[in-house]
């Protein structure tokens, strides 16, 4: 499930947060039909949950322990790709995703 790209940047921007279909695919940079599908898959293997406002239906990601699957694997992901990972940036937005730990904490510095 989570081998597709695709999915794993869905979720990623899902964290902390709900949004719209035609929002997810306005910062993906892809049609809506297309997130709506995987969108769909995700919520079949309850990594997302919906709720229903109107004719609009917002997304987040199901739990804290996906959120730092997800957050966990894009960390990962960036020490095996970058001399100088996003997450090792004090101004980046997904240092919050561990806050009780600095890098310095963790032997990153």
């Amino acid at each position: 499930m989570l081998a597709d790209p695709t999915r794993v940047r869905l979720l990623w921007n899902l964290i902390g947060r709900e949004l719209a279909v035609n929002e997810l695919a306005a910062l993906l940079g892809r049609p809506g039909a297309s997130v709506s599908q995987h969108l769909a898959k995700l919520r079949l293997t309850r990594l997302v949950q919906t709720r229903r406002e109107g004719t609009s239906v917002y997304y987040r990601v199901a739990n804290e322990h996906i959120e730092q699957l997800i957050t966990d694997a894009v960390f990962n992901a960036e020490h095996a790709s970058s001399t100088l990972p996003a997450h090792h940036r004090a101004d980046d937005r997904m240092r919050g995703l561990h806050p009780d730990r600095t890098a310095s904490d963790r032997g990153l510095t």
